[in-house]
């Protein structure tokens, strides 16, 4: 009997060594890992401060990319008083869309999106909101309708494209051009306009219907792009206008290679004007009137969307770039701006040549069924914000005891 309960105490001591290195090497893997946490943890803050990343990647940066809307409604849901007569941002509908679209890149409101990896070009109008922006309307960009007449031809040849009729100031009221006195880059042209798609055009000038053939040769987005340029050049900012004729530069010509083309126009660019420092591609959108206009003061206006491509590996900086545009523009005619919106590597090119200047960004003006004249009113906006951020810079940049002229 004794030999028998001394072999039971000695299993019961095994069985106890045995848990006790079981619990040993638990609480070796767990601190192994909670160590590695926070080693990996302070080198993604080292490299966060070192790379100096744009603000949407820190909580930090979370409120300037989430509309008022959406701080009110967020408020509201503790303090019921605050809700207003509209849909709320956390609505059934806009929750499920937002969570629905996430899961499969879909967008519920917009049919199309179903076909958008099958189709080529069709995925084009998909984009992420970075900032700035309410709408849950992302630009689109479809592209000229294949089959049939070439759409890109228009209706035939046009008028010379009218020049604006007086606009009533709205408020407030943009500033005058500078005189010939005040400061000026002096002949040398340091912003740089061209049109990667520049036949896009516009229903009511092309007195047609369907917004897919809203394409011709001579009234297009490159008129908005000269206008820009001229008005940068009253405020003495040196601007160049590059509009290639890709049809018929390029013997393999396709729309959908246009980039390709554009990115040659933008490095000729620079070997002439190596001085360049903003580099602005201009387009129309696709959307809808409703979604592209902005009545302010009783006028008219093109609205824009800034978008940023994330394939390029330093697009936190061309964000940075447009949300100085965006900020000002907000400041001067709110409601203008339709925010800053990004897109990844299966959402269109997602490059848009950015990488080639941090200082560069594609700018969507109005859509289709805007007018030439609201377009050229926002155009005139862009160039008193656009030349306000320039002379800043230069202030900034100038060496000490000196001034820029």
């Amino acid at each position: 009997m004794k030999w028998t309960a001394f072999t039971m105490d000695l299993s019961k001591i095994r069985k106890t060594a045995q848990n006790v290195r079981t619990m040993t090497k638990n609480l070796l893997i767990l601190s192994l890992s909670t160590l590695l946490f926070f080693v990996f943890l302070g080198l993604g803050g080292y490299a966060q401060s070192y790379l100096r990343n744009s603000p949407i990647s820190s909580m930090k940066g979370l409120a300037a990319q989430v509309s008022n809307d959406f701080f009110i409604d967020m408020i509201g849901l503790e303090i019921p008083q605050l809700n207003r007569e509209r849909e709320s941002t956390f609505s059934g509908e806009n929750v499920f869309g937002f969570v629905f679209r996430l899961i499969t890149d879909i967008n519920p409101k917009d049919p199309k999106t179903l076909l958008a990896r099958e189709v080529p070009g069709l995925g084009k109008m998909s984009a992420t909101p970075i900032r700035g922006t309410s709408s849950s309307e992302p630009p689109q960009d479809y592209g000229p309708s294949p089959g049939g007449t070439d759409p890109q031809q228009g209706e035939g040849p046009q008028a010379p494209p009218p020049e604006p009729s007086p606009i009533p100031s709205p408020s407030p009221s943009p500033s005058s051009p500078p005189s010939q006195e005040a400061q000026t880059t002096q002949g040398k042209k340091v912003v740089l306009i061209y049109h990667t798609h520049y036949e896009e055009s516009w229903v009511p000038e092309l007195d047609i219907t369907e917004a897919d053939k809203a394409y011709d040769e001579s009234m297009n987005i490159t008129l908005v792009g000269k206008r820009l340029a001229d008005k940068l050049e009253e405020y003495g900012v040196g601007a160049v206008d590059y509009s290639p004729e890709y049809k018929k530069t390029q013997a393999d010509y396709s729309w959908y290679k246009s980039y390709k083309y554009s990115r040659s126009t933008v490095k000729e660019a620079f070997a002439a004007h190596p001085e360049i420092n903003f580099v602005f591609d201009i387009h129309r959108d696709s959307l809808p009137r409703d979604k592209t206009t902005v009545t302010i003061n009783g006028v008219d206006y093109a609205q824009v969307y800034f978008i940023i491509g994330q394939r390029n590996p330093d697009w936190q900086q061309n964000e940075q770039f447009a949300a100085g545009i965006h900020d000002k523009l907000e400041e001067k005619m709110p409601g203008l701006s339709r925010g800053i919106w990004g897109k990844s590597a299966h959402q269109g090119d997602a490059e848009y040549n950015q990488s080639l200047s941090p200082n560069s960004v594609l700018i969507e003006v109005g859509g289709p069924f805007n007018t030439l004249e609201e377009s050229y009113r926002t155009a005139d906006i862009l160039a008193e914000v656009i030349s306000e951020i320039y002379w800043n810079a230069e202030k900034v940049n100038a060496p000490a005891g000196t001034t820029s002229d």
